[in-house]
């Protein structure tokens, strides 16, 4: 088990053991209920092995088993503070509102990465056969070098997935009342969730003859759990860490300038958030 799983195992028994305990001294429940709150932050995302299957006038084949990584930016004040280059990195947007005391909708972006490894060698099943092409042939389970005169493939401006998502969130303490200081106002809670929403990638793809093409599209959809520890500082600011584990599924990649030709693939992914933001009470 990978010390991301681990944490997140730990965390998730230590939020129900809180809700138990609350439950079980029937504890009054802090309030979050007209809380609006905006967030904005960076991401690290992992993604399982896909088969990415390709198909235009010419050509109909699959790759099987590939394998992709992100691309987050080197840490500096730019780009991640310069605001003319703020969206380069892999970041994250949030708005949400409680609309009862716990209970917060909220909507977000999550502009992640997504990178085939270049050179990498796949089985590839299906046939080839453009007017020009070192690649024409029918393929069933051979191997086939990744390279880029063949294939580049990237979600980079980015895997973009807007989403909607419930979210709960208990207080679990506050370390004024436990140090029994008036200035140290810092609030801990914790907040469990599920979200849902559309892809909207914009997919970078140079294929076989093929002139390179990038642009927005959407192109499937997705859906994550969530867990996160909130701190927050004199009722106002806050830092959260956030931990999702979700499923992707698009099958309507645009990879040409050619409309009929598409590409499709799926896959789980898990993204490491961390955002700092600011709430207030309307």
């Amino acid at each position: 088990m990978s010390s991301n799983s681990k944490f997140c195992v730990v965390f998730i028994l230590l939020f129900l053991v809180h809700l138990s305990m609350e439950a079980k001294n029937k504890i009054q429940r802090k309030t979050f209920k007209n809380e609006v709150s905006i967030s904005w932050g960076w991401n690290r995302g992992q993604f399982t092995q896909s088969d990415l299957h390709l198909k235009g006038t010419n050509y109909n084949f699959t790759l099987n088993q590939i394998v992709a990584k992100d691309r987050q930016s080197p840490f500096g004040f730019d780009p991640y503070f310069k605001l003319s280059r703020i969206t380069i990195p892999q970041y994250d947007f949030r708005v949400g509102y409680f609309f009862k005391h716990n209970w917060q909708l909220s909507f977000g972006f999550d502009h992640m990465k997504y990178v085939m490894q270049q050179d990498q060698i796949v089985s590839i099943n299906g046939n080839i056969s453009t007017t020009d092409s070192t690649y024409n042939g029918t393929y069933s389970g051979s191997n086939i070098q990744l390279k880029s005169d063949f294939l580049t493939f990237e979600h980079t401006d980015g895997l973009n997935y807007l989403n909607l998502e419930l979210r709960r969130k208990e207080h679990l303490f506050n370390f004024k009342k436990i140090k029994q200081s008036k200035y140290l106002d810092i609030d801990m809670n914790a907040i469990a969730g599920f979200g849902a929403g559309l892809m909207y990638p914009k997919t970078n793809t140079h294929l076989l003859k093929n002139n390179r093409y990038d642009e927005f599209h959407i192109a499937g959809f997705g859906f994550a759990p969530v867990i996160a520890l909130n701190v927050t500082f004199y009722q106002f600011f806050f830092i959260q860490g956030e931990f999702k584990a979700g499923y992707i599924n698009m099958p309507d990649i645009r990879t040409t300038e050619f409309k009929t030709d598409k590409a499709s693939q799926h896959f789980m992914f898990l993204q490491e958030n961390i955002s700092f933001g600011f709430r207030y009470k309307i």
